[in-house]
C-alpha cells in the first residue's frame, strides 16, 4: 500500500522481479516497502549496500536499538514494527521492548544503550545540535570513535529509508496487526498498519 501504483508481481521483470523473488523467498510474500522500491530498484540496491556497510561492522543489538530510537523520532511505524520484531526475536522480551519504545531513558537499559539511543534521536531531530559533550559522553562510556561514527551513520541512514517510505504513503504490512495489542500501540507512532 502506497500512494504510487507499484509494479505488480505479475508485471515485474528484470531487477524488479529479482528483488520481488528475493523478498518472497525471505518472507513468503512481497512486502509493501519492497513494492514501492519497484520504482527504483537501483536505489534499493544502493540502500542495501549502504546498510550492509554500516550494520555489518556494528554490534547487532546496538544497531537495532539505534534504529528503534531513530524510527521513533522519525515517527516511522513501519520501521518501529519491523525492528521491534527483530529486537523481540533476538534481544529483549515484549515488555522490555514496550518500555524501551515508550522511553528508553526509563527502561532500565545500561548507560551505553541510553547514550547511543540519545545520540540517534538527536541526529534525527537536529544533527546540528549534537555537541562535543554528547560525543565525549560516549567516549567516556568506552565507545571508540569508529563505534560513535557507526551510531551516527545508522541514524542518518534510517532518515533516508523511513522518510522515503512515509513520503510515499507506505504502510506497514498487514501481518503486523497480529503484534500483541499493547506492544502494537507503542510501536505504531505514525502511519497506520495496512488493512491488507
Amino acid at each position: 500500500m502506497s500512494f504510487l501504483d507499484d509494479v505488480t508481481e505479475e508485471e515485474a521483470s528484470g531487477e524488479v522481479a529479482e528483488v520481488y523473488d528475493a523478498e518472497r523467498d525471505r518472507l513468503g510474500y512481497v512486502s509493501n516497502m519492497i513494492r514501492v522500491f519497484s520504482h527504483g530498484p537501483q536505489v534499493y540496491a544502493g540502500w542495501r549496500a549502504l546498510l550492509g556497510s554500516i550494520a555489518g561492522s556494528m554490534d547487532a543489538r546496538r544497531y537495532e536499538l539505534v534504529t528503534l530510537a531513530a524510527a521513533r523520532a522519525l515517527r516511522s511505524s513501519y520501521c518501529m514494527l519491523a525492528h521491534g520484531e527483530v529486537i523481540v526475536d533476538r534481544f529483549l522480551g515484549a515488555d522490555e521492548l514496550r518500555a524501551v519504545a515508550a522511553d528508553h531513558r526509563e527502561a532500565r537499559l545500561d548507560a551505553v544503550d541510553v547514550a547511543v539511543m540519545d545520540l540517534a534521536e538527536q541526529v534525527v531531530r537536529d544533527a546540528t545540535a549534537v555537541t562535543q559533550a554528547q560525543i565525549g559522553r560516549l567516549r567516556a562510556l568506552g565507545l571508540s570513535d569508529a563505534e560513535i561514527f557507526e551510531v551516527a551513520a545508522a541514524a542518518a541512514a534510517r532518515c533516508f529509508f523511513s522518510k522515503t517510505l512515509d513520503a510515499l504513503g507506505v504502510q506497514a504490512d498487514a501481518r503486523f496487526a497480529e503484534v500483541e495489542p499493547g506492544l502494537r500501540e507503542t510501536l505504531v507512532v505514525g502511519r497506520p498498519i495496512a488493512d491488507s
